[in-house]
């Protein structure tokens, strides 16, 4: 029982950071009708960031988030006007084979910046752990369970409750009614695109804090914040929680029960059957 409990909040707290990696892939998707190949890249980004920072500058991986989630802002909002911008209303084939592109470019340009070598990111405290009964929480994965569930809430009240937010929310359901209220679409677009990115920057971050790193993360990244968008429902930051705390507990249960061969399995299972009960995801509105 004690062991059931452990992989219980193991998953959970899994499942916290899944969350915050596919909300910025669900914020552009769900906007800008982006479905974003390049989104476990810019996660893998912000990874060598915060690791750069903490090698190279000693700033702790926890406080330089901020930073990480700047600098991959900035980046967001450059390819969005640069070069996204162009082709943010061709046919949903073009803006696949760019993100696709942009993938390839980053995943290479890491490798020949860092190498193919495995990286950690070990603060002095990354030993350290709370006892709660027969269960043990890691201080590591529970401060980045803790940040991630921060930022989704944070990014739900942003929406809800700012004019940035309502607009991208009205652009989101309405381009045409959006603009006759004075909303500007490119600058919007580029908002929402560097939002996502910063947010895939700040779980990069959260991930290199509690597992390895390599230039080649990004893939499985992508598709695991694919189906946690869809589990969860795109039109509603909390579903992207619910999503990502039940593949975070799936795969945390296949691994002890099955296998870790399986536990990708298992969750994409839980993708093709929540697809064939309620396609617009589990929070999802329906129509």
């Amino acid at each position: 029982m004690g062991l059931l409990a452990q992989i219980l909040v193991n998953g959970i707290l899994l499942g916290g950071l899944y969350a915050v990696m596919a909300l910025g892939l669900a914020l552009v998707w769900g906007v800008l009708n982006i479905v974003n190949l390049a989104h476990g890249a810019f996660i893998m980004l912000g990874a060598y960031a915060s690791w750069y920072l903490y090698t190279y500058a000693h700033i702790d991986p926890f406080l330089g988030l901020p930073i990480t989630a700047v600098v991959m802002f900035a980046l967001g909002y450059a390819l969005q006007r640069g070069l996204l911008n162009l082709v943010i209303r061709a046919p949903m084939f073009n803006t696949l084979l760019i993100t696709f592109g942009l993938e390839v470019v980053f995943t290479y340009l890491a490798q020949l910046m860092f190498s193919a070598d495995f990286r950690t990111i070990n603060p002095p405290y990354a030993g350290n752990s709370l006892a709660w009964g027969p269960v043990v929480l890691p201080l590591v994965r529970l401060a980045a369970f803790g940040v991630a569930i921060i930022l989704t809430i944070g990014m739900w009240l942003f929406l809800l409750h700012t004019r940035l937010g309502r607009a991208i929310r009205a652009t989101a359901q309405n381009l045409v009614a959006a603009r006759l209220y004075g909303v500007e679409p490119r600058h919007l677009y580029a908002m929402t695109f560097a939002l996502g990115i910063a947010l895939a920057g700040a779980a990069g971050g959260l991930y290199g804090t509690v597992s390895q790193i390599n230039p080649y993360i990004g893939a499985s990244l992508t598709a695991k914040s694919f189906a946690i968008s869809i589990i969860g429902g795109l039109d509603n930051p909390l579903g992207v929680i619910v999503g990502g705390l039940i593949l975070g507990i799936v795969e945390s249960l296949t691994t002890l029960y099955i296998g870790p061969t399986f536990a990708d399995v298992a969750s994409f299972g839980i993708l093709v059957l929540v697809l064939i009960v309620r396609p617009t995801g589990l929070l999802g509105k329906t129509a």
